[in-house]
């Protein structure tokens, strides 16, 4: 008689199967309906952990909980992913068997695959790879799982000239392990897997652009060409998606930052590296000016750290040894070597250092819009959002354990009234936690990890903030909170970070004295919610696609005269707005209106003021409002009320 196993499914009902049992027979059990819709399944074997992913066809050897997994489960769309990518790589073996193959990843919103072909693909080489996956997945072939023996795997793959797939064989494998094999039509790749049963599983995908990649990422390493796709469950979310990427090429920072005059990246100056022309250097100091104030409301103290420092002060902060690849070489100087800092919490430690703290010091909030440098590979530089410099709204925050729950809180609340002033009306919420089973990677005691994760969450829950907990996301020194703005498209950024750090504390031996007497360690937070200026402001450009709120405009208001006779009261409009404060212009060129008209909405000015004879003799003002087709007479007094009014709400729309 066949050994028996327990199985446990998600509604708490318990199963006897025989051992060898696979989750699709499972599934048989339950419904045929489940299991035709099953993807994949999440196997826990009882007291071990969170479980993994496994092939439906898997068998179960032990007694484990099961759920399997449809396409209402999230969950399941990166394996979905994953078997579409093998999917792409099978179809461009049918048609370029010349090619060679690297690796092929789900990520975020798709997947991609790595390939070494001396011919370079072309757009219409892509939409040929498309139908013939298209033609692949028509055939519902299965993802065939098999073992071999890691030399005779070698071996297959060395006849077949895969110079890539062994590098990984011999990398990620023991000498002694059998190697996993997918089998996809004539397709073989070595893969963990788990995948799909068939391709008829995959029911929408789309290609989307080639690009160029090194093997290893590393340059001077062969160049390699690597095809970017995306799959959905569905093909209503997939055109759902590909608008949304038609939608946010028309919203590029790059392209509007050019087309508005914000900012640019000069090749003679070096590639990452920003230059804010002077409509993006008004709006800076706005983003500055707003923080700056927000940092003294709330009790920080402002401070200001050398953009370079000595080398000592990174071996001592651990930067050195951990950090020194994202780091600019070393400059020597007379008496030592320097580095420019890559970013500003050990300035911070070296202020907090520099006396001798007590309790009632603390909280001790030290604040700096602090620009630091690091250095980004050539490959993944892009616009504003991945830079070499960049300006951070940093905070650190140095406290007592019972000060640690308030000020996250702070933190929060802080966070907050970020994403509320500059019109972001949703967001997502990330706690990452620690793995207590994998305890030698973390950093502190079991009472301090503890402590964070509760603070964290119990400062989430006071504010009625829903999250995510993540564990084993957490970095190895502390937990930490990630807020996530969701765009007008419904693109996340993650931008607003607060994060504790037992590590640094440690290395410099911060102290301050406690009520008692005695000498005890601060906590520490790390804290930044624009997270850098660029990147915030390259993401205020796409979520509003240029057309900024009224209060951050660089040009608010411009006044066109509808002839020569009528400049001097359009100059008498633009005072009675620059007396209030208003970024008003008068445009009297002599120039055809309507094409004056034309240019300033490209340049998405919220409000042109047309006047003439009737206006001046009224004392009134046309007012063109950014998106509006009709036009609207208004006493001047009226429009001064109303622009004034939107100005010190600080109103997201108009």
């Amino acid at each position: 008689m066949a050994e028996m196993i327990n199985v446990k499914l998600p509604d708490g009902t318990q199963k006897q199967v025989p051992k060898g049992t696979s989750a699709l027979d499972v599934a048989r059990e339950i419904s045929p309906r489940l299991a035709d819709a099953a993807l994949v399944a999440r196997v826990k074997p009882v007291n071990n952990g969170g479980g993994q992913l496994v092939d439906l066809a898997k068998p179960i050897e032990k007694d484990a909980e099961i759920r399997i997994l449809t396409d209402r489960d999230p969950e399941a769309l990166e394996v979905y992913r994953h078997s579409t990518a093998h999917l792409l790589a099978a179809a461009v073996l049918d048609l370029f068997p010349e090619t060679k193959l690297g690796h092929g990843p789900p990520t975020e919103s798709g997947f991609f695959y790595d390939f070494y072909r001396p011919t370079p693909f072309t757009p219409e080489d892509l939409e040929r790879i498309e139908k013939r996956m298209a033609e692949l997945r028509d055939q519902d072939l299965p993802y065939a799982r098999e073992f071999l023996p890691r030399q005779e795997g070698l071996k297959r793959f060395k006849g077949e000239g895969d110079w890539m797939k062994c590098h990984f064989i011999e990398q990620f494998t023991a000498p002694d392990e059998k190697i996993s094999i997918y089998k996809t039509g004539k397709f073989l790749d070595f893969c963990r897997g788990p995948h799909l049963p068939s391709t008829g599983k995959i029911k929408a995908f789309k290609l989307l652009n080639i690009a160029g990649a090194y093997w290893l990422g590393k340059e001077g390493n062969p160049q390699l060409q690597r095809i970017y796709g995306t799959s959905f469950f569905s093909k209503k979310d997939l055109d759902q998606y590909l608008n949304q990427l038609e939608e946010a090429k028309k919203r590029d920072h790059r392209v509007l930052g050019k087309q508005l005059d914000l900012f640019s990246i000069q090749e003679l100056a070096g590639p990452g590296l920003v230059f804010w022309h002077p409509k993006g250097g008004l709006m800076r100091k706005l983003m500055e000016d707003w923080m700056r104030e927000e940092y003294l409301k709330r009790g920080y103290s402002l401070v200001y750290t050398p953009h370079i420092v000595r080398r000592k002060l990174f071996e001592v902060s651990g930067h050195e040894n951990n950090y020194a690849q994202n780091m600019f070489p070393v400059m020597e100087m007379d008496d030592a070597e320097y580095r420019p800092k890559p970013m500003n919490c050990p300035g911070h430690i070296l202020i907090y250092a520099d006396g001798l703290r007590s309790y009632r010091d603390l909280p001790m909030r030290l604040g700096e819009l602090g620009t630091v440098y690091r250095y980004e590979r050539s490959g993944v530089m892009h616009g504003l959002l991945r830079v070499r410099g960049f300006t951070q709204d940093d905070a650190h925050i140095f406290c007592t354990p019972e000060q640690i729950e308030d000020e996250i809180v702070g933190c929060i609340d802080f966070a907050l009234a970020v994403l509320q002033t500059y019109g972001f009306e949703q967001y997502q919420v990330e706690l990452s936690t620690w793995d207590p089973n994998d305890r030698a990677t973390y950093m502190g005691s079991d009472e301090q990890w503890d402590l964070a994760n509760k603070s964290l969450q119990n400062a989430l829950n006071r504010r009625g903030i829903p999250f995510k907990t993540i564990p084993g996301e957490a970095a190895f020194y502390g937990p930490k909170i990630d807020m996530k703005l969701v765009d007008a498209i419904g693109r996340p950024w993650q931008l607003s970070t607060v994060q504790f750090d037992w590590n640094l504390p440690e290395r410099f031996q911060l102290e301050y004295v406690a009520q008692d007497g005695s000498r005890k360690r601060p906590m520490m937070v790390h804290r930044a919610l624009y997270g850098s200026e660029e990147r915030f402001f390259g993401t205020l450009i796409e979520h509003y696609a240029g057309a900024f709120p009224v209060w951050l405009c660089p040009v608010q208001v411009v006044v066109i005269p509808i002839a020569e006779r009528h400049a001097e009261y359009a100059n008498k409009v633009a005072d009675a707005l620059r007396a209030i404060q208003v970024r008003v212009t008068v445009d009297a060129r002599n120039e055809k209106m309507n094409s004056k008209i034309r240019e300033h909405a490209m340049q998405k000015v919220p409000f042109l003021l047309v006047v003439g004879d009737k206006e001046a003799g009224a004392a009134a003002v046309n007012v063109r409002t950014r998106g509006k087709e009709k036009t609207e007479d208004m006493p001047l007094d009226a429009f001064v009320t109303r622009i004034k009014s939107l100005v010190e709400s600080k109103a997201a729309g108009l």
